[in-house]
């Protein structure tokens, strides 16, 4: 199995993970400083030294998902050959599956972006962005091709990105459809999305 599709605990550092409990539980505004010291086991001072605010630890943890993100998608379609329909599938099979096995990560970046500082919220955009051309340009190339049936490229891109964002909000390790089976069945109204031939 390909390294991008492996996944363990996420590795964050205490004071993150800490912070990350806390704020899918209570929302960032909703969450102290003191308290995320107190998970951490922390001093505010012992805590501050690693993260100078809240807003960095909240930085620190929609930055380390975007970079596990896009290094997944990077490495899945540089593995998955020349044809379109391969890279897309790859590609989305890591959007899938990130959102699965990383879901408080994503739904923390779905639902915090608004609690970013304005330039930190252009530079999140900007990564987030980044993972979107790569779906658009793997789209326009299965047009190309003739691997892909469709009009509206960046609509259609659009769509199957918000699906597997749209899995971090539901899905449960305890339901009754494991990943595979799930990224599966997703996997496939992708494909009819784009109009993949087929």
């Amino acid at each position: 199995m390909p390294a991008w599709q492996v996944y363990g605990e996420a590795d964050l550092p205490l004071p993150l993970a800490a912070a990350l409990a806390a704020f899918v539980e209570q929302g960032y505004h909703g969450t102290s400083v003191r308290e995320i010291a107190g998970r951490a086991g922390l001093s505010v001072p012992g805590l501050y030294h690693h993260y100078p605010s809240k807003q960095a630890m909240l930085v620190g943890l929609m930055s380390a998902s975007m970079d596990e993100l896009l290094a997944r998608s990077r490495q899945a379609e540089s593995g998955a050959g020349s044809s379109p329909l391969a890279r897309f599938d790859a590609v989305v099979r890591s959007l899938l599956l990130f959102h699965m096995y990383r879901r408080d990560q994503a739904f923390l970046g779905s639902t915090e972006i608004r609690s970013l500082e304005p330039a930190n919220r252009a530079h999140y955009v900007g990564r987030r962005d980044e993972q979107q051309r790569m779906l658009d340009g793997i789209v326009a190339a299965g047009i190309e091709s003739g691997d892909f049936d469709l009009r509206h490229v960046e609509d259609a891109s659009r769509a199957v990105t918000s699906m597997c964002v749209g899995v971090a909000g539901w899905y449960r390790p305890d339901g009754p459809l494991n990943p595979a089976e799930l990224v599966e069945i997703y996997l496939g109204i992708a494909r009819r999305i784009v109009g993949a031939a087929g």
